[in-house]
């Protein structure tokens, strides 16, 4: 079948995930980013754009996305019935059964009816355009698996409301008020977020629970957030003890609060994220995470009561105490500090490592590029 949403056959210069792998550094610009060092200096990146997927990191970096599957280029930004939706809208897109790599036509801000429902083994990607997902209810990851979000800009997003929504060519269901999160994975596995620009949604804008796994937040430009980060759905809900979460090469910016992220049970590896504002604290948990924080920049505020990083929450320090949490090679300015905890059980923070930290002298080259990029066609990008 082929949609006014235009489907393009994958080329064939596609590099395999284990040839990629062993060779990151035949394109590498030097900025200590693995990922970045990956693919961006391939002035070629717009005829080669699944292999991005073989440039994922840590916990989610089997995330293939659409990688094995046809190109759909988005040509129409509207949203105009979530049940029927219209082909080339990314709506359409996103519900098909077969893997898809998607594109857009041209830069374009789609404000969505309803939550946008993602089936598996998709892959989202606004490089070569400035696409804006904003004023309405934004992005779900629901009980799917394999998806890549990259290049968006995501903002301003709204709890959906009581309604029907399409998850599937073959399937349309009732869905109750959505929480206002700009990327919402509720059960999924297989996620890489990637190169993101976040702000100002209702709710959180990354979270993820209900024994989502296999997760890697990464090179996202975070501000103007209250929430940031959920990452585990309450304390009473074990099924999250299993989560693992890479939270790699962030910038967390202006205007933002707390929860960079807020952890709960499971294994969190935040690994050379660049911490320039925060109002309350970065990194906090409750119902003993496991946090190993290797390699990040966190500069305090200049209030004297939110100088530290941490926030055990929930707990007395009787409790507290004996979580999981530490600080390694991190970079403290401003008068920040970081209570850790726990007796460091090797087994734990091997469980909650998942990539290797560099200096965190060089976290600012390594997060400088944090965002959606402005890619042009011929162009590294």
């Amino acid at each position: 079948m082929k949609y006014t949403g235009l489907f393009v056959a994958p080329p064939t210069t596609i590099i395999n995930e284990s040839t990629t792998r062993r060779n990151l550094g035949y394109f590498s610009c030097g900025t200590g980013n693995p990922i970045d060092d990956c693919w961006r200096c391939d002035p070629n990146w717009e005829k080669n754009r699944q292999r991005l997927a073989d440039c994922a990191i840590g916990f989610g970096k089997n995330a293939v996305g659409g990688r094995d599957g046809k190109i759909y280029v988005v040509t129409d930004s509207g949203d105009y019935d979530a049940v029927n939706p219209k082909p080339g809208t990314l709506r359409h897109a996103v519900i098909q059964d077969e893997p898809l790599w998607i594109i857009f036509s041209r830069d374009m801000t789609i404000k969505l009816k309803e939550e946008l429902i993602m089936n598996s083994f998709k892959t989202i990607d606004g490089r070569g355009a400035s696409v804006h997902i904003a004023g309405g209810p934004c992005i779900t990851i629901q009980f799917v698996t394999n998806i890549i979000i990259h290049g968006l800009n995501i903002h301003d997003c709204k709890q959906g409301g009581n309604a029907m929504v399409r998850d599937s060519p073959n399937h349309f269901g009732w869905r109750t008020i959505s929480d206002g999160d700009g990327v919402s994975i509720f059960g999924g596995t297989h996620i890489w977020v990637d190169h993101n620009s976040l702000s100002n949604c209702q709710d959180g804008l990354v979270d993820a629970i209900h024994g989502s796994t296999y997760i890697t937040i990464s090179n996202n430009f975070m501000t103007h957030h209250d929430k940031v980060m959920l990452l585990g759905h309450s304390d009473s809900y074990t099924q999250d003890k299993n989560m693992q979460v890479t939270i790699a090469f962030n910038h967390f910016g202006e205007g933002l609060v707390q929860r960079m992220p807020r952890c709960r049970h499971g294994y969190f590896h935040v690994v050379n994220n660049d911490y320039t504002h925060w109002e309350m604290y970065a990194i906090g948990g409750s119902a003993n995470p496991t946090i190993n924080s290797q390699g990040n920049r966190f500069v305090a505020p200049d209030a004297r009561f939110s100088k530290e990083v941490t926030k055990h929450e929930d707990a007395p320090e009787s409790e507290w105490k004996g979580w999981n949490w530490r600080s390694e090679g991190d970079l403290m300015v401003n008068g920040a500090f970081f209570t850790p905890s726990g007796a460091g059980a090797s087994s734990s923070y091997s469980r909650a490592s998942s990539l290797g930290a560099k200096p965190s002298s060089l976290v600012g080259s390594i997060t400088g590029a944090a965002g959606a990029l402005s890619c042009r066609k011929g162009a590294r990008c």
